[in-house]
């Protein structure tokens, strides 16, 4: 069984065991957390589509790690004006594992 699930803006396709990095959400590593915005959930034939999401569905998941993506360079340069600039920035994430997976 599979579930498409809506956080920090993103979709994303889940199974049961899957491990996935998604933005950041307040919880403590090994704390349980449930997603709702369910956007299909089913197998196959039998899937169910919400409109806009699918009452009664969610799914539960483990964080296993609050982390920081790779470093992103913004650099800018003038040319033939010595002016440039060079900004860095790591964006927080959260490492999770899909527990389970509850349809309607």
């Amino acid at each position: 069984m599979f579930a498409v699930i809506k956080t920090g803006g993103k979709q994303y396709r889940v199974n049961a065991n899957d491990v996935l990095t998604i933005e950041k959400l307040e919880a403590e590593a090994g704390a349980t957390i449930e997603f709702t915005e369910i956007l299909v959930v089913g197998e196959g034939e039998s899937a169910t589509i919400g409109a806009p999401f699918v009452a009664g569905a969610k799914v539960t998941a483990e964080v296993v790690e609050q982390t920081r993506g790779k470093k992103v360079i913004a650099f800018k340069k003038r040319r033939r004006q010595n002016s440039k600039r060079s900004r860095g920035h790591r964006q927080h994430h959260t490492v999770v594992r899909i527990t389970d997976i509850v349809a309607a």
